[in-house]
């Protein structure tokens, strides 16, 4: 079963930062901080988004999911992240690859892609 309070903590020494810093930075004190590790109190939505900001991690991975195929896309400029999104939606389309390979639109997108990533 997933310890969050562990989780919690091992972010927070990986990232070197004392439960009071943690706690002045999502504004609760340190003891409430102590609280979340120990499993006492449970923090809520907004505490966990401004976490999961400071530890640059997804809200799913700082609460235990675990998403193994997950791909993050931070660091790319929108247009790049519009790229992949785009196909990835055209590979879930597409149910049976092509007997000459990707199809024109996957092409087209992998053409986009080579060309943004190329700058």
């Amino acid at each position: 079963m997933f310890d969050f309070g562990n989780h919690l903590r091992m972010l927070r020494e990986k990232h070197g930062i004392s439960q009071e810093e943690l706690g002045r930075r999502v504004g609760r004190a340190g003891s409430v901080i102590s609280n979340y590790e120990n499993n006492i109190k449970i923090p809520t939505l907004d505490v966990l988004t401004t976490m999961a900001r400071i530890y640059d991690v997804s809200l799913d991975y700082l609460v235990g999911f675990d998403k193994k195929d997950q791909v993050l896309l931070t660091d790319m400029t929108d247009e790049q992240r519009d790229l992949v999104r785009r196909l990835v939606k055209e590979l879930k389309q597409s149910t049976k690859p092509k007997a000459g390979g990707l199809s024109t639109g996957q092409q087209e997108i992998l053409n986009l892609i080579m060309q943004e990533f190329a700058k």
